[in-house]
């Protein structure tokens, strides 16, 4: 799934063809308990599953696969150039970072020229709005340009939690800045059968206002 309103990589293709995907080497980034990289081992494919948080990939090993967990910065992948022919990332890694053209470029590195990077992050225009599912999310609340990072802080003000806003045009010029070509940008509709609430989704704002946006990329 590319997001919460349950975009399916079987329906989307964004990392091609489920049959084209046997024998590619492919990477997780942000991996949490790597559930991108067990449908992928299911296609054929030899993922690699990566994410900075120990205890998100103790999830992944209890759950069980037969590929590699590696924990480790996005911004500083420890692999060799050219190493995978595809990347892909569901809301994992560059919503949380201040540079995301670092990892941007990292990614880049390690693909095989052609090779293809897909990326989902929520949509930057959710956040002019409360995260609300009801009717009290649909006003806005503050302003789209407005880049200030969210952060939690624990008890003794350290943060536990970062993330970092960008518009779309960021997002668009941090793909071409880091030398990929953006070959789609997809913003899921809100399905009729997704009834869900959780956090600020569900289908009364996903079928007003976009909640993902998946950036499909290319190295040429």
């Amino acid at each position: 799934m590319w997001g919460p309103e349950g975009l399916d990589e079987v329906e989307a293709e964004l990392l091609g063809p489920p049959e084209e995907l046997k024998g590619r080497d492919v990477l997780e980034i942000g991996a949490g308990a790597a559930q991108c990289s067990r449908w992928l081992t299911a296609q054929g494919a030899r993922p690699v599953a990566l994410d900075i948080s120990h205890r998100q990939l103790q999830h992944a090993l209890r759950i069980g696969g037969s590929f590699p967990l590696v924990c480790a910065d996005a911004g500083a992948l420890p692999f060799a150039d050219g190493s995978f022919d595809l990347a892909c990332s569901a809301y994992g890694a560059l919503p949380f970072v201040a540079d995301p053209r670092q990892v941007l470029r990292e990614v880049r590195r390690v693909l095989r020229p052609g090779g293809r990077l897909v990326f989902s992050v929520t949509h930057p225009i959710r956040w002019a709005f409360p995260d609300e599912p009801g009717p009290e999310g649909l006003s806005v609340s503050g302003s789209y340009f407005d880049r200030t990072p969210y952060v939690e802080q624990d008890d003794e003000g350290r943060a536990v939690y970062v993330e970092h806003h960008r518009t779309l045009g960021d997002r668009v010029r941090d793909v071409v800045a880091s030398g990929f070509r953006l070959v789609d940008l997809v913003e899921p509709e809100w399905p009729a059968w997704n009834t869900s609430e959780w956090g600020g989704w569900s289908p009364l704002r996903g079928n007003l206002i976009p909640g993902t946006a998946i950036f499909v990329c290319e190295r040429d």
